[in-house]
Order: structure tokens, then sequence, then C-alpha cells
């Protein structure tokens, strides 16, 4: 049995993910967009519970096509809210609808999602030893850039775990047989 990063313990759905998505990098606009709303709608809440409704989160934001969630309107608001397969909360349900008109916006000044984050991080991912922070001075800075554009429940601790999903930052801890998934072109923890 392989050795895993402690946090996807014995749950066969969080060694899966664990296995084959976290840390991977991630360079697609749309899917670094889709990864950060799901790690907005976890503020307060356990992952284990967002990947157990990603697909539910998929069909109710439209395969999270920044275009069709952008059009979303009060009457789309209280159709989420009323959607048991995802997180109930007006506040992140207005937020994810908000996130994908600042996409678009970034988007229509020629300014590439993916381009942006992984410019903030130097191009490579990130590999860090030893202690596993839970948000670091290029969080903070991704957290206001990405606020300065609009952005909501972009906070620092969530964008940490965001980079760390999408292989921005590389945290397997150094005995998971993963550790090296993401740290081919890594460079030093910033």
């Amino acid at each position: 049995m392989p050795h895993r990063c402690a946090w996807a313990g014995h749950d066969p759905m969080m060694q899966a993910y664990h296995d084959t998505e976290w840390g991977v990098p991630e360079r697609d606009s749309r899917a670094l967009w889709e990864k950060l709303m799901l790690d907005g709608f976890q503020a307060g809440l356990s992952w284990s519970t967002i990947l157990r409704k990603r697909d539910a989160f998929r069909a109710a934001f439209a395969a999270f096509d920044p275009e069709r969630v952008a059009s979303f309107d009060r009457v789309d608001v209280e159709r989420l809210l009323q959607d048991a397969g995802i997180v109930r909360s007006r506040s992140k349900i207005e937020a994810t609808i908000g996130n994908a008109r600042a996409y678009l916006a970034m988007q229509a000044a020629g300014e590439d999602f993916a381009t942006f984050v992984w410019s903030m991080a130097g191009g490579a991912p990130i590999a860090h030893a030893g202690h596993v922070p839970t948000k670091t001075p290029l969080s903070e800075a991704v957290s206001a850039a990405l606020k300065k554009r609009g952005f909501k429940f972009v906070g620092p601790v969530i964008v940490y775990a965001w980079m760390q999903a999408t292989g921005i930052v590389n945290d397997h801890v150094a005995d998971c047989f993963r550790s090296e998934a993401g740290a081919g072109e890594g460079s030093l923890a910033k």
C-alpha cells in the first residue's frame, strides 16, 4: 500500500483525489477557475464534503462555464438555494456568479487566468519541504490581486488550498509516493 499524505486518510474517494488530482499542475484557465470556486465553497467545511458534491456543483453551475454562470440572475440564485446537492450559501452562490463576471472581465482585458496565476508563482510549481503552512506571502499576494479584480471568497487561506490542489504549490509530504508529482520543474518555496 503506498504511503500518502495523512489528509487523504482511509476514505477511497479522498485517496483517489489525492492520488490522481491533488497537486497536479493545472494550466487550463477554466479548470483553475472551477477549482477556485469549489475551494471558496469549502470555506468552513471539509474538502470531502465538497468532493462528494462536485458532480452536483458541476450540474448546478453549468459545468462551471464562466460565460453561462456570469449570466445567472436572481431566479438562478433562488434555484441554487433550493438545490440540496450543493452547499446552499447565498453569499457563496452570489460570489461564484460575480467571480464568473470577474473572470470574463480579465479575459476581455486580455488577461488569461492561468497565465496570471502561474506568472505570479514564477511559472513553475513551488516545492515546499517541511512545515505546510495555511497561507504564504504568495497566497496573500494572489488573494489581493484577485480581490482587486473583483473576486470574492478568495482569502489567502482559500487561495493557498487552491494553489496546493492545482499544483501551483507541491505540498505532498516527503515520504508520500506522490511527492515528486508536481515538483519536477519546481522552485524554492515562496
